[in-house]
């Protein structure tokens, strides 16, 4: 039986890979031997010229946001523009609700 694949991503190659989830070992770039980071099952990567889409998701990933199935519904909100990560980490701020959490908000009140 094969192990369920992941994704895994290199931020400064602007790479994904994937891989099978699982095992303590630490996964690598193959481009640059820096630490792979885990982005979850149902993650989509974005083109490598997209810039604005590669901070977007750099922003997620350092704040602990993954992209998990959940059942039938996906990973959830994810926002796809700077202008949507910015109006939900000065929510963040302003109410003192964990930038994670802002970040997976579908609208920000």
């Amino acid at each position: 039986m094969s192990h369920a694949k992941t994704s895994y991503v290199c931020l400064p190659c602007r790479a994904s890979y994937k891989q099978p989830y699982g095992g303590s070992w630490v996964r690598r770039c193959p481009r640059c031997g820096r630490e792979l980071t885990h982005a979850g099952s149902a993650f989509a990567v974005p083109a490598r010229r997209d810039t604005e889409g590669w901070r977007v998701l750099s922003v997620l990933l350092h704040a602990g946001v993954r992209f998990h199935k959940s059942c039938c519904d996906g990973p959830g909100y994810r926002p796809r523009t700077l202008r949507e990560v910015r109006e939900r980490l000065a929510y963040a701020r302003r109410t003192g609700e964990p930038y994670g959490r802002a970040l997976t908000r579908p609208e920000v009140p």
